[in-house]
């Protein structure tokens, strides 16, 4: 299967194009979380995504909630928060939202370390997770240096050893990839981000 994923969009309609143009080529489309800014304007984020025509996974970032994204989302769209589905024999299970709390005030949309890992252990396998916050110590550092991920999700992907662990949310972090075991953790940012994967 042919995987076109992407994070942090924020409603940039110049990158939105380009997702919308990669996705003619792609058999299913990850969304890991931020798509609009600051709970602000989710519809016309979702708006500049609706070329996609292909099946969409979608996880909320920190910048929208779970009941906006459902919302908001398109019909074709299946959403993910502590809840898993399968596409295509893969199995997918979904966690948005910031990990640990963010510092960014009332509109951010977090869990803390506790509240995560009891909605991880909902899951005990899955081909890809799709998470909106990294695991700690990969693919989370800020400009400044620190290392902001999630210890309930590195201990999550220990766990399940998937063949991928897609993320976002560190934005000085996009690109950067890693592992945990034998699963490739990929920090995706706004960019198409190709993945093939087998049942």
């Amino acid at each position: 299967m042919k995987i076109l994923a992407f994070s942090d969009l924020h409603h940039a309609r110049a990158r939105a194009e380009d997702l919308v143009a990669a996705s003619r080529r792609a058999d299913l489309v990850i969304g890991a979380g931020d798509f609009c800014n600051t709970r602000k304007d989710l519809a016309g984020a979702m708006a500049l995504l609706s070329g996609i025509k292909t099946p969409m996974v979608l996880v909320p970032g920190n910048a929208e909630s779970i009941e906006e994204l459902r919302a908001a989302a398109p019909r074709t769209a299946t959403v993910l928060h502590g809840s898993g589905t399968q596409v295509g024999g893969l199995r997918l299970f979904g966690l948005g939202y910031g990990v640990p709390q963010t510092p960014f005030g009332e509109w951010s949309c977090d869990l803390n370390e506790a509240e995560a890992a009891r909605m991880l252990a909902e899951c005990d396998r899955a081909d890809i997770l799709i998470l909106h916050s990294p695991p700690k110590g990969i693919a989370d550092r800020t400009s400044a240096g620190q290392s902001v991920g999630s210890e309930a999700i590195h201990a999550a992907i220990e766990r399940i050893q998937p063949q991928l662990a897609v993320c976002g949310h560190i934005h000085d972090s996009w690109g950067q990839t890693g592992l945990i075991g034998r699963c490739k953790v990929h920090n995706l940012g706004p960019r198409p981000n190709w993945f093939e994967l087998g049942e």
